[in-house]
């Protein structure tokens, strides 16, 4: 039962409050609205909408970018706030980004500027955490307090994975060049783990490793053991496996299904893109690790996260944001959203790039900034998303937002929403417990086109 007492109306165990119950009876005498008609109004509210989004790219700044000095910069402020850097025009009159990036500054008109993203941890392991799941952690150092393996929580890749299944010959959820962190499986199990690249696409001998068979097993004999295994799943050897057995089958029919698959193979094929396109996105390893994400969407992948950093800059925050963090990132995301843009996939691709903080505004001893979680930039662009627009604003030092804030939970019931996915969908744990793809927040419809 809920009562006023804690803010909220009594709600009875049908889900029903007794304020909708009054409006009920008013309804039924005047306007012939029935209970059931009641439930079904709600029932087609709460159904998520058609999916504006049939795929998403995550570009995870690892580290925490500097906000105040790329995206909310404060010119007005003091110059132990403000930095070195300067704003400059872009090309949506009146929008204004750091001269660190000139080549997002010619399309900003594609894509949405969040300024008020906003949580209360500054951890770099538990930021990532929240980021990535939507819950806090439940351990420290790596290690479990006395929770289960299988009660983790799943990350938002291996969500995408489960509620929309494999679109093309590629695995439905593929990270790169390493991995995300806490960007597994959870309690999902080995099923819905992604397929990690762990390899730098701007490599000039990259390959995607184990996509195809050794030299040494021809293709008669491949296909004969394919044959024995098949024999062996009629007796139910996959049915009676457990635990460790059981994960390793799992593995075992993905990577059996990308060594059949030369759709695959050639998916990840990034030297057919020819010279000039790699040069466009950059010969770096945020550059190609974006190009490839293109080529993966293209190919049916539904989620592909890419992690690039490190932007933990406590020390020469303003050097190194110039010099190797920004021209790369620049270059690439300015590349990418048009390029998506050009061949009609934009508005069928969600694009976000973020980290799993912001930094302070006052600037450190060591010339750095350090960690600040409170304000936050997040950028947004194509599946449904506005185009050119300002959400939010911050104060005079870019420490917290001055308008609505937006939380983890608020960005991923609305990265889900307009991928047609059930944020409030409920998944029992092997222990039993109930866990919803998002506890709690609300869809960020400012954002929303």
């Amino acid at each position: 039962m809920w009562n006023k007492v804690f803010g909220r109306d009594r709600r009875y165990c049908d889900g029903i409050t007794r304020r909708q119950m009054l409006r009920v009876g008013g309804s039924t005498l005047f306007g012939g609205l029935t209970l059931p008609g009641l439930l079904q109004l709600q029932a087609q509210a709460a159904a998520p909408k058609p999916a504006k989004a049939k795929a998403c790219i995550l570009i995870f700044l690892e580290g925490g970018p500097s906000h105040i000095d790329m995206w909310d910069m404060k010119p007005d402020a003091p110059v132990d706030i403000r930095g070195s850097f300067n704003p400059i025009k872009t090309k949506v009159p009146g929008t204004h980004i750091s001269e660190l990036l000139p080549m997002c500054a010619k399309v900003v008109d594609k894509f949405t500027i969040l300024r008020s993203h906003s949580h209360n941890d500054n951890g770099h392991e538990t930021g990532r955490h929240w980021v990535m799941t939507g819950y806090g952690p439940r351990f420290a150092d790596g290690q479990a307090q006395g929770v289960p393996f299988n009660e983790l929580y799943p990350s938002i890749g291996s969500i995408v994975a489960r509620e929309i299944g494999q679109g093309g010959q590629v695995p439905p959820y593929i990270e790169m060049p390493n991995p995300l962190g806490p960007g597994g499986p959870g309690f999902y199990g080995a099923k819905y783990a992604p397929f990690t690249i762990n390899n730098d696409p701007a490599q000039p001998d990259f390959k995607v490793r184990d996509l195809k068979a050794p030299d040494s097993i021809t293709d008669a004999r491949f296909a004969r053991r394919r044959e024995l295994l098949a024999e062996a799943e009629k007796l139910g050897a996959s049915r009676h496996a457990t635990g460790k057995a059981k994960t390793m089958t799992s593995y075992y029919e993905k990577a059996v299904d990308l060594v059949t698959s030369p759709a695959a193979r050639a998916a990840f094929d990034i030297q057919a893109e020819s010279k000039a396109m790699r040069e466009r996105y950059g010969f770096n390893s945020a550059g190609q690790s974006m190009l490839l994400s293109r080529r993966l969407v293209e190919a049916g992948c539904k989620f592909i996260g890419i992690d690039h950093g490190s932007w933990d800059t406590h020390f020469d925050n303003f050097s190194s944001l110039q010099k190797d963090l920004c021209p790369p990132v620049d270059r690439a995301f300015s590349a990418l959203v048009s390029d998506l843009d050009e061949r009609g996939m934009l508005d069928e691709t969600l694009v976000v790039m973020m980290g799993e903080m912001g930094r302070t505004p006052r600037i450190n001893k060591d010339a750095g900034r350090d960690h600040w979680s409170a304000c936050q930039t997040v950028i947004l662009a194509g599946g449904g998303i506005k185009r050119g627009a300002v959400i939010g604003a911050t104060d005079a030092t870019a420490s917290y937002p001055t308008t609505q804030p937006y939380g983890i939970q608020d960005l991923l019931r609305t990265i889900f929403s307009l991928m047609g996915i059930d944020a409030d969908k409920m998944y029992d744990t092997p222990l039993g417990r109930p866990v919803a793809l998002v506890n709690g927040g609300k869809r960020i419809d400012e954002v929303i086109a």
